[in-house]
């Protein structure tokens, strides 16, 4: 299979982006941007998100027990781009507050999912990291979306 062709084809399926926080011993306090973002259960309420093996912050996620999503708003490019470049993940501390389990948290996100490492599954590349929330926030606002490999926005419906 041509995997340049396969990311292509994914690529047809628009998601949200998001920061995925964390607080790590060793490392600090770190962010990385993500689109794996994705619902799992409601009973108990589950999300998940995957991280590549190789990832630089692969310990940090996957040996934590806390860990946080923002889900960004239309006007967070910039900050999504900052924490997707390597070695760029120690946060700003102006940017975060910092959640009941002591995660930063984005301050001016659309949504905030407080989780604790419910299961990790190996996959592929990937590993899965399944989070069960333990709270949550939600605010008005517009999504930022990537689909074929850039940032886009929601489109306008016509009748």
């Amino acid at each position: 299979m041509d995997g340049n062709a396969f990311r292509q084809a994914l690529g047809r399926f628009s998601t949200g982006v998001c920061l995925i926080t964390v607080n790590d011993e060793q490392t600090g306090r770190l962010a990385l941007t993500a689109n794996s973002f994705s619902s799992v259960s409601l009973d108990p309420p589950l999300v998940l998100w995957s991280i590549q093996n190789n990832s630089e912050c692969f310990r940090e996620y996957t040996e934590n027990e806390y860990f946080a999503f923002s889900v960004l708003a239309s006007e967070h490019v910039s900050l999504s781009g900052k924490y997707a470049r390597r070695g760029e993940h120690a946060i700003d501390p102006e940017e975060f507050e910092q959640n009941a389990q002591g995660v930063p948290v984005l301050k001016n996100a659309i949504a905030q999912f407080d989780c604790r490492l419910f299961a990790l599954h190996e996959a592929g590349d990937h590993h899965i990291i399944v989070g069960q929330v333990l709270d949550f926030i939600v605010v008005d606002g517009a999504p930022l979306l990537f689909s074929n490999g850039q940032y886009d926005g929601l489109a306008s419906l016509k009748a």
